[in-house]
């Protein structure tokens, strides 16, 4: 794997709160760190909700197929919806050892997601990084040191690990993303200093670092990206707030100066599964049959609009201007895919915004849900005038979409520092130990 130089604690904030593959003839199965025993198909055609219970015990692959030098090439959906359609499939999830990522990579992953739960989840469950940490608590280091330094390596070793993916496609796909600090997500000038440091350390061409789209750090976005430093906009929930990251992406690559914009790229993490959450829970208080009907549709709804947005902001004189410097579209992420209502479809997040130029990055149980029984065709725009009648019907009956945003926008924050702030406590707690033990 490979290594990272030692580094200091960065000290951005103006303010203190700154699988193994095993093969059979004719399937392939590749086993997941975690299981999901029942599996669910949706109607592509459609944005209603059908459920069918299928049970599963493995990640099951198509039959594999001989390329032209006699190798066996594993063949998934996840590959047809790359290759059929243009979706970037990718995976929300990252932990030690990050060799895990191998069997994905070969099923058709594309590139990876990660942020502070992420980490939270994979540093206090495992012991692979307590060896890297011992030693950073022996060098003197501070315990936001030693998270950061374990952060940077993961991320540098998957991104090693994509850089095949990143180089074969010229960099429009391949890559590996790693968040500011949560704490800094009210902080214009921290994210920008943040984006740098962490930039310049992780020191790999396909990072994508994470900035989240709150108002302050929308300007984050524009300095950043001029400063020709690739972009994942995280966060967003709200058509309103994804105009503005567009825009900001789009007056970063004005402002850069570069004579060739072919190499600052950018994605935007458009939430999906967190709007249903909270929508159905507004629905279900107002109570009335119509208001109870939309149930489970409000969030694909909202993302076939944002599709809409985004194909209206890609075209026209000025963005033909950039497509002249080189400039690729800030391609459209569908997160938080993983379906938290277990009366829906498993694949609910996925299926219905399968469409070009846009990524679709899933956790554990969606990923192996799509895989078994996903259907690869062109959703996004297929029913668009049923999107329009949804959201304007959830208005109608007091649903605010601005409101909806600026809640789980809150909410999204707020989680991750907690989990972030959790698991410098843990990590304080276990640098404490390891010092009694060494007196």
């Amino acid at each position: 794997m490979a290594s990272i130089s030692r580094v200091s604690n960065p000290n951005f904030s103006s303010s203190s709160s700154s699988h193994k593959i095993r093969s059979t003839e004719p399937k392939v199965s590749v086993n997941f760190p975690t299981r999901s025993s029942i599996l669910k198909g949706i109607s592509t055609s459609k944005l209603s909700i059908r459920i069918n219970h299928v049970k599963r015990s493995s990640f099951i692959v198509r039959c594999s197929q001989i390329d032209g030098n006699g190798a066996q090439t594993k063949r998934t959906t996840l590959h047809d919806l790359y290759e059929q359609q243009g979706q970037s499939p990718w995976y929300d999830n990252l932990c030690r050892p990050v060799t895990d990522l191998l069997p994905l990579i070969a099923s058709g992953v594309r590139g990876v997601t990660s942020n502070p739960t992420i980490f939270q989840r994979a540093i206090s469950s495992s012991n692979a990084y307590d060896e890297q940490f011992r030693q950073l608590v022996e060098m003197g280091k501070d315990t936001e040191s030693a998270y950061w330094e374990l952060v940077i390596k993961d991320i540098q070793d998957a991104c090693k690990l994509f850089e095949p993916i990143y180089d074969q496609t010229d960099g429009a796909d391949g890559y590996v993303s790693v968040e500011v600090s949560p704490r800094l997500a009210l902080d214009t000038e921290g994210t920008i200093e943040a984006a740098k440091w962490l930039h310049k350390l992780v020191n790999r061409p396909n990072v994508y670092i994470k900035i989240p789209a709150t108002a302050e750090c929308i300007p984050s976005v524009k300095e950043v990206i001029s400063l020709g430093i690739s972009v994942n906009v995280t966060l967003i929930f709200s058509l309103p707030r994804y105009e503005a990251v567009i825009d900001a992406y789009l007056d970063g690559l004005e402002a850069s100066g570069l004579s060739d914009l072919s190499r600052v790229t950018s994605v935007a993490s458009f939430f999906v599964s967190r709007v249903d959450t909270l929508i159905d829970k507004m629905l279900e208080k107002i109570g009335t049959p119509e208001a109870l009907d939309l149930r489970g549709k409000a969030a694909v709804a909202q993302a076939a609009l944002a599709y809409k947005l985004y194909q209206k902001k890609f075209s026209g004189p000025r963005w033909e201007a950039l497509v002249k410097k080189g400039a690729k579209k800030q391609r459209l992420l569908w997160a938080s895919t993983g379906v938290k209502n277990p009366a829906y479809s498993d694949t609910l997040y996925i299926a219905p915004l399968v469409g070009p130029d846009t990524v679709s990055t899933m956790p554990d149980n969606a990923l192996q849900a799509f895989v078994d029984h996903g259907v690869v065709s062109r959703t996004i725009d297929s029913n668009l005038s049923e999107a329009e009648g949804i959201y304007s019907a959830l208005e109608k009956i007091g649903i605010d979409w601005n409101e909806v945003g600026s809640l789980l926008e809150l909410e999204g924050v707020e989680s991750f520092k907690k989990s972030f702030d959790s698991l410098l406590v843990s990590l304080q707690e276990k640098a404490d130990s390891l010092k009694l033990v060494s007196l």
